[in-house]
């Protein structure tokens, strides 16, 4: 089979008597030259024809047509042989380079192009780009394109990068400016074409083009032989782009010299197209549109375009020199010499083209039509280009500069190290590794199990590659095993009377805690040896349980080491993990060890009653062990997997609230209460500890400020009502602050602070009123409840819910104010007792019975929940069924049961110093509670009646006759000590308050 193809060749010579060859398109036999011209366009006498692999036949015709034009009339033929028919090489396969046309002069006017639009940059004239389509329309057209001898399509960036569809919608979102191109070689992969393509010009769009694309089918048209049937629809627009140019001749002269090809005159004045959706209903892609040609302005060779001209070779030989990504795809082009220097065309495109700047910075080069301007552009761009290279150029400088230092040092080093074994001045690094451990052990009493285990990893050690990361673990574990305190301990202070000064001088009050640590101290004196102990002070915030541990430290001479478990959900951070995984490390107690270089250190626990719960195990649980006195002598760390003895480390652990303790932790530990302090307590805290503490922080001495006493009482009455003194310690340092910024301005030289301009220091007073009933009405009783601030007091407030409706009818109960499942059940209890109580006392009052009732407790906003209101509550129903107010300045806790019996609850001293503070000076306990209100101290006591009941009757007898006489251990004039409750919930179990 023999395809034949038919070339149209249009060259503008000038005569000449000089002559020389052409080689015509034939591989198949010798060459044969005709003489052409010596002045045809270069691009049209030198003709590689490496690019085109088919096997053609020569056949050249050349005739004179004008006195300015030769048509030249090639023929080219490719044979199809049986062999490759059978191998499936068929006539619609282009993949094939060979099928490409023979065409090499490209045609001057071409106005309907397939659309490629492509993202990044555009391409610039002369110069060749790869192209890979995907869209099976536009491949489809390309292929048939192609096949009908019309290789050649219109390049066009799209304006938006996001955009990666191959096919627009719409001509606004393409640039209108683009390039037209050749295609040289097709590849095809069935659902993807590869073009290679050349651009020729520069085009413009002037109208859209409909095709309707037919069915791609086996039983192609084009293939068959016959022609495809295609219809072209031209969009209307209201005045048509004219079809003739005017072609203008190149001049001789440098400055008319065009290197574009042939310039084409075009009306600019175009109508845009009409909308595709209305005339086919559906939108229509984008795949021909009808362009024109377009040329740059004409120019002469000024001085200015011959020195851009010239910096532009100059920059481009530069980024060369320094880039050499550039040198191989320029350096041919830069050889061409004067040519290019001498085409200003070509150079601003060849500038523009070296570059790696935006998409829009390369369009705007692409539709400049001045020379002078796209000289200007271009030369910008390369400057760019070329500052980014030395920029490129320096930092690969530092990094091989810094590169080769670090070789070199390296090789220094190994040089060093075989130097100094040669002349045994140092040995092997596993050597040294190795004597560096038994060093750190020589002088420790290293139990034989841990001495075992330590030979047993060092020789393993031995066996290791040093840059495997076994190495490194088991490094990094005899670094812990070595640095372990085995049989260290610190000296301790065995002196009662150096102990006292130390705690004394650090805190006022807490007797049973000091006691309990001179007890440790005469105990280990005696024995002569030191022991550990699990001690737990709880207590509300503020009241010094962590820097009482600090001081305890001192006092022991210690060495102090405090981590908090709250919050804590991985039992890995108390027992460590396991060495299997990555970046494994032993728990907190070992880490002490380490840290604090001895055996016997005192360890604070904070925080643990707030210990945490989850997936990764119960910390509290891994607490049991390491506070056991019977287990924590062979503590197993998971990292270190050897026991550790912790039977001489002194744990101190600090808590809120033991509710939340667990009870076999909680059974662990020895238990110390840390209430809250009285309003004596505070003020002498303030004066020996908070005020000189704050004087020395912000920079005052006494003869800058001074702070009476009554500023101080003033200060814990109106501002500071929680148990603790964290808050009047704020206060305190506020004042002092505020008087430091006064001496630093220079308003004045002393400042004394007292009662009458406290309020300019720290404000208005937060509490105005000690208690919420001054006299309480008929219904209301005062209780007194323990929350984990402290104690507090608490009213609880009955009244008639609605009135009865004279029918004989059980009365209803209503509660409110946030009270928890145990309150609502103690409410019940008390009603019933109140009943019972009223009908026996007196039958005629059924208010109780028939009566709709309403209790709250105010606050509602705070939880309450607990049995200790018991008896408040079932007084306060008496009280509203009788209309009869009890006795003023009374206040009870206690747990009624359904026989009217008074059980005992807790808090006992957190309850007595709330009612303390606003003034109480009669309290009714349980009568299981005396030796509890025994223990507190006088001061606490002082001024307080106290009245303790076994029953529901004695209560009643108190609150209702106050001049009877019951069992009285303190009647004196009350002491009115306004501190406020607490604002934090209140807890009134029988445990909790």
């Amino acid at each position: 089979m023999r395809l034949m193809t038919v070339m149209n060749f249009k060259i503008l010579p000038v005569f000449r008597h000089r002559v020389t060859n052409v080689r015509p398109f034939c591989r198949n036999h010798q060459p044969n030259y005709k003489e052409l011209s010596v002045d045809v366009r270069p691009q049209f006498r030198r003709i590689k024809l490496n690019e085109y692999h088919g096997i053609f036949t020569k056949n050249i015709h050349i005739r004179r047509q004008t006195a300015a034009i030769i048509s030249i009339r090639s023929f080219a033929t490719k044979r199809f042989n049986d062999k490759d028919s059978s191998n499936g090489n068929n006539e619609d396969d282009i993949s094939d380079p060979g099928s490409l046309p023979a065409t090499v002069v490209v045609p001057e006017v071409w106005p309907h192009v397939p659309v490629i639009a492509i993202n990044r940059n555009p391409v610039f004239p002369r110069f060749i780009k790869l192209i890979e389509l995907s869209n099976p329309i536009l491949i489809d057209l390309i292929r048939r394109k192609v096949k009908l001898n019309q290789p050649y399509v219109g390049i066009f960036l799209k304006k938006t990068e996001e955009n990666e569809a191959e096919i627009v919608q719409n001509l606004d979102d393409i640039y209108p400016i683009g390039t037209f191109a050749q295609i040289h070689e097709v590849q095809d992969l069935g659902n993807r074409l590869r073009l290679v393509v050349m651009a020729h010009r520069r085009i413009k769009i002037v109208g859209q083009i409909l095709e309707e694309l037919p069915k791609p089918t086996h039983d192609d048209s084009v293939s068959g032989g016959k022609p495809s049937r295609r219809l072209l629809i031209r969009k209307k627009t209201e005045n048509k782009v004219p079809e003739s140019v005017q072609k203008i001749e190149e001049s001789s002269t440098p400055e008319n010299k065009v290197t574009e090809g042939v310039q084409e005159k075009v009306e600019e004045k175009i109508t845009p197209p009409t909308d595709t959706t209305a005339q086919t209903g559906t939108p229509q892609p984008i795949l021909m549109v009808e362009v024109v040609n377009i040329t740059h302005e004409k120019f002469r060779q000024t001085e200015e375009i011959k020195a851009l001209t010239q910096e532009l070779i100059k920059t481009i030989r530069d980024i060369i020199s320094m880039n050499p990504l550039y040198r191989e795809s320029l350096q041919q082009m830069l050889h061409q010499g004067q040519r290019v220097v001498d085409n200003p065309v070509y150079l601003s495109d060849l500038g523009a083209a070296l570059t790696g700047a935006d998409a829009q910075e390369l369009q705007q080069v692409l539709e400049e039509m001045d020379i002078l301007k796209r000289l200007r552009l271009s030369l910008a761009l390369l400057k760019k280009e070329y500052e980014l290279s030395k920029l490129q150029q320096k930092i690969g400088r530092e990094v091989e500069e810094k590169v080769k230092q670090q070789h070199r040092k390296y090789i220094l080093h190994e040089q060093l190290k075989v130097i100094k074994k040669e002349l045994g001045l140092e040995k092997d690094d596993k050597d040294a590794i190795g004597e560096k451990y038994r060093e750190r052990i020589r002088e420790k009493t290293v139990p034989k199990t841990v001495m075992d285990v330590l030979e047993e990893e060092l020789n393993k050690l031995n066996f290791l590659e040093s840059h495997s990361s076994e190495f490194n673990v088991t490094r990094n574990y005899l670094d812990w095993l070595t640095s372990m305190p085995w049989g260290i301990t610190s000296p301790e202070n065995l002196n009662l009377q150096q102990a006292i000064e130390i705690l004394d001088k650090d805190h006022y009050g807490m007797e049973d805690i000091k006691k309990r640590i001179l007890e440790f101290i005469a105990v280990s004196q005696l024995k002569g040896s030191t022991q550990g102990k699990i001690l737990c002070f709880h207590g509300p915030p503020g009241v010094g349980k962590t820097s009482i541990a600090k001081s305890i430290s001192r006092a022991l001479n210690r060495e102090y080491f405090r981590f908090s478990v709250g919050g804590m959900t991985d039992v890995a951070e108390i027992k460590g993990h396991r060495r299997t995984y990555v970046g494994a490390m032993p728990g907190k107690i070992i880490q002490c060890l380490k840290k604090t270089k001895t055996e016997n250190p005192l360890v604070l626990i904070d925080e643990v009653d707030k210990i945490g719960k989850g997936h990764q195990g119960d910390p509290a649980s891994a607490l049991l062990e390491m506070l056991d006195p019977e287990q924590n002598a062979n503590f197993l760390d998971h990292y270190l997997d050897v026991p550790v003895d912790l039977s001489k480390v002194l744990f101190i652990c600090t808590a809120n609230v033991i509710d939340t303790i667990p009870e076999p932790l909680r059974d662990r530990m020895e238990m110390i209460d840390m209430s809250g302090y009285v309003a004596e307590e505070k003020l002498a805290i303030a004066k020996q500890y908070l005020v000189p503490q704050a004087m020395n922080d912000s920079g005052l001495s006494n003869q800058q400020i001074s702070i009476s006493d009554n500023a101080l009482h003033l200060l814990i009455k109106s501002y500071c009502r929680e148990s603790g003194v964290r808050s009047l310690q704020k206060h305190i340092e506020k004042v002092n602050r505020k008087v430091a910024y006064k001496v630093v301005k220079k308003e004045t030289e002393k400042v004394d602070v007292n009662e009458n301009n406290l309020q300019e220091f720290v404000g208005k007073p937060m509490f105005t009123h000690d208690r919420m009933y001054e006299v309480t009405p008929p219904g209301v009783v005062m209780g007194l409840a323990w929350t984990a601030m402290g104690g507090s007091t608490l009213f609880i407030e009955t009244r008639v819910r609605k009135p009865s409706t004279g029918k004989k009818s059980e009365g209803t109960l209503e509660f409110t104010g946030h009270l928890g499942d145990v309150m609502k059940e103690s409410i019940h209890i008390a009603m019933t007792v109140a009943r019972n109580f009223m009908i026996r006392e007196d039958p005629s009052n059924t208010f109780l019975i028939d009566s709709h009732l309403h209790l709250h407790v105010p606050e509602g906003a705070t939880p309450k929940d607990g049995p200790s209101a018991g008896i408040t509550i079932a007084i306060a129903f008496i009280s509203i069924a009788k209309n009869q107010s009890i006795r003023q300045n009374v206040a009870m806790t206690g747990e009624l049961s359904l026989m009217g019996r008074i059980l005992p609850v807790g808090g006992i001293k957190e309850k007595t110093i709330a009612a303390k503070r606003v003034g109480v000076n009669c309290v009714i306990l349980p009568e299981e509670n005396k030796k509890d209100y025994n223990d507190l101290p006088k001061y606490i006591t002082d001024g307080l009646e106290v009245h303790f009941a076994t029953t529901f009757e004695d209560v009643y007898r108190i609150c209702f006759a106050p001049q009877q006489e019951t069992d009285t251990v303190h009647h004196q004039n009350p002491l009115h000590l306004d501190i406020s409750p607490p604002q934090s919930a209140p807890l009134l179990g029988k445990n909790t308050g």
